[in-house]
């Protein structure tokens, strides 16, 4: 059987094990912060065993239980915390010291007023309790119609953390208790779990930060870095869904390829750092005509793209139209030093010849790109290709009797 000080020592090491990891993800990552809050849990749990430990020291008094379980059930506050920053939920440090306040008096009542074990336990394992259950809907919830595998990891992990306080608030009720000083080697097994599936739960966490930052990553991958709109390669992404889509369920995609006019000018007398500014503004300018669901991406130097989901010809041209009247409006209050945008646009429509190819679309779109740049730029074009020729219907053949007659 391990002693009280071992069990206790074990508590102490692991957290401070996993606050000194949390440290690190909180400094190489300061922008995740979630991070913080599960680091504040486990150095706050690691302080909590420590004084959990002088009971040891000082037989004589209770305080050290007092300010071990205050600790505990703030790290359990703070760690639920942690979550609902992770899923970008609204904090509340209100119910945070609402719930360690009342935890903290009950501890209190219990141990200096009116003396009781079991309802020291029923106390301190409520406290507990009501952060992790606050928390478990958002670890086993899909978001963004997926289920995060470390919140999955860390629910699953938290409902059993829950079950083994359960279970040991009814050995305390029941009359088995629960003592600091002198564990039962049932007791020191349900703390040796209590340890191991906090290990477990960090590392649910660490799977869900791991998720969120491989996210992240695999975004700016797809992301223009001057402009924040999608590069190349997330355009030829979503038109190969568009694609896919349109030959699927029936409803086409309209496609426009923008070119600004006259940008190599600009770059040449006002130097490259006003045409970023220039390409920027035409970002923020476009999207303010974009329709929900409507994709900007910028392709590379002054070109830039706009799907447009479940849209005909027609309604590609209407967006077009929008995008030349609001640089139209800019560029004719443009004063001084301030330099006037023009655009050339391309409309084009999918249509099931091209079939799941999106390069064909592109290609359409420039054709329309280069039509309207040839009529004076400053202006759009439409895709409309010829219809194909009909051959004239064959004479039907002449009867036997007409051929004699004609003969």
């Amino acid at each position: 059987m391990l002693s009280v000080p071992t069990l206790w020592t074990v508590f102490v090491i692991n957290f401070l094990a996993l606050g000194l990891i949390w440290a690190y993800v909180m400094r190489c990552y300061p922008s995740f912060e979630a991070a913080r809050f599960w680091t504040g849990s486990a150095f706050t749990a690691a302080a909590g065993a420590a004084m959990a430990t002088l009971r040891v020291i000082f037989p004589d008094t209770l305080l050290p239980l007092l300010f071990a379980g205050t600790a505990l059930i703030l790290a359990i506050c703070l760690a639920s915390m942690g979550v609902q920053k992770f899923f970008d939920r609204p904090l509340s440090w209100r119910n945070t010291l609402l719930i360690t306040g009342l935890g903290t008096i009950g501890l209190w009542f219990f141990t200096f007023a009116h003396d009781s074990v079991p309802a020291r336990m029923t106390v301190f394992t409520i406290a507990q309790t009501l952060p992790m259950a606050l928390s478990l809907k958002l670890l086993l919830s899909r978001h963004e119609s997926r289920v995060n595998p470390g919140a999955r990891l860390a629910g699953i992990v938290t409902i059993l953390i829950m079950a083994v306080l359960a279970v040991r608030l009814a050995g305390a009720v029941t009359g088995f208790g629960f003592s600091y000083m002198h564990f039962s080697p049932v007791q020191s097994v349900v703390v040796l779990v209590l340890v191991f599936l906090s290990m477990a739960l960090n590392f649910g966490f660490l799977l869900m930060a791991m998720d969120r930052l491989r996210n992240e990553v695999a975004d700016l991958a797809l992301l223009d870095d001057l402009t924040g709109v999608g590069n190349r390669r997330y355009l030829l992404q979503r038109l190969t869904e568009e694609c896919v889509r349109s030959e699927r369920s029936g409803p086409p995609f309209a496609l426009l390829v923008i070119d600004l006019d006259g940008f190599k000018g600009i770059n040449d007398t006002h130097g490259h750092a006003a045409g970023d500014a220039c390409l920027q503004h035409f970002t923020l300018m476009a999207q303010t005509r974009l329709r929900p669901g409507d994709m900007l991406a910028r392709t590379g130097g002054d070109e830039f793209c706009i799907v447009l989901p479940s849209s005909t010809l027609r309604e590609g041209a209407m967006i077009a139209r929008r995008v030349l009247e609001v640089c139209r409006a800019d560029a004719e209050k443009c004063t001084g030093n301030d330099i006037p945008i023009a655009v050339s646009i391309g409309v084009a429509q999918w249509s099931r010849e091209m079939g799941g190819y999106p390069d064909r679309v592109i290609a359409a779109a420039d054709h329309a790109l280069y039509d309207a740049k040839k009529a004076g730029r400053n202006g759009f074009a439409t895709y409309d290709p010829a219809p194909p020729l009909v051959p004239e219907p064959a004479s039907p053949p002449m009867p036997d009797v007409a051929l004699r007659k004609r003969a």
